[in-house]
Formats: C-alpha cells, sequence, structure tokens
C-alpha cells in the first residue's frame, strides 16, 4: 500500500467520501455529523491523504487540519474490503507523522459513539478521550479523543 498527499477532488476518492457520508448519515442524525465538504478539504490549511493498494485503487483516505495549536483529523475512511488489514492504522500513522513534522504538538478528532472499530483503532494509536474541543458542543454521540506528539 502506498499513501500520498492527493486531492480529494477525484472520483475515486469522491466516491469514499460519499460512502462515508451514508454511512454516517446511517448512524446519526444531521446535527451530530461534523463531516467537512469537498471546499473546506481543498484549503491551503488541510493536508489530505489517500491510501492506494498495489494496483492503484483508492481504499483509504485521511485529511490533517492544521488548526493552528494543534491538528484535527478530519475524514478517515477505509473501504470495507480492506478494514481490519492496517489501512487505517497506517493511514494514522502518516497524519502522525506529517503533524509532528509540521511543528505540531496535539492532535485531536472527533467520532461517533456507534463506531467501536475507529475508537479502538484510535486508542491502539495512542489517543484517549478527552473534553469538545474548538467550536465542537458537547454531544452524548460524540467521542473527542487526542494524542500529544
Amino acid at each position: 500500500m502506498i499513501i500520498n498527499a492527493e486531492s480529494p477532488n477525484q472520483p475515486e476518492v469522491l466516491a469514499m467520501l460519499e460512502r462515508l457520508d451514508a454511512y454516517c448519515a446511517s448512524l446519526y442524525p444531521a446535527e451530530s455529523n461534523h463531516l467537512m465538504d469537498l471546499a473546506s478539504l481543498m484549503q491551503g490549511d488541510v493536508l489530505f491523504l489517500v491510501a492506494r493498494d498495489i494496483d492503484g485503487a483508492a481504499v483509504g483516505c485521511g485529511a490533517l487540519v492544521n488548526r493552528g495549536g494543534y491538528g484535527e483529523i478530519k475524514r478517515m475512511y477505509v473501504d470495507e474490503q480492506r478494514r481490519g488489514l492496517g489501512t487505517g492504522r497506517q493511514l494514522v500513522e502518516q497524519i502522525v507523522l506529517f503533524a509532528s513534522m509540521a511543528g505540531l504538538r496535539e492532535l485531536k478528532l472527533e467520532t461517533g459513539i456507534r463506531q467501536g472499530e475507529a475508537i479502538r483503532l484510535y486508542e491502539r494509536c495512542g489517543f484517549a478521550r478527552c473534553e469538545p474541543f474548538g467550536g465542537y458542543a458537547p454531544d452524548p454521540l460524540s467521542v473527542f479523543m487526542e494524542r500529544r506528539l
């Protein structure tokens, strides 16, 4: 697998983001979905990573948003057929590496309480639960996590 910074504005990646949107919409009401749209993902403060298999097919993605004093992980997704094979872990490791290289001292994220696999992945990658941050309000359907770098 190869992970590179790429534009999210390409058909394969847009299809992954649409699957992620549909998945989140099936789990949570709209007010509990905190998704970045395509225009936001293409801003200068966002590094968007795409994981590709050896055949070049996009199998996962994730974004690092530089929030000034910390980085935020957004739009993490791994194709259903690739889950459990380490793709998510490798994406998180790359985000951690880029955040460290950018001089960020901390990474934060928000995920949902019904996404147990994601929560376990982040815990295995060194994240711990924290209070809401940035513009997030407390939400009983959200889990907030952070990791010092």
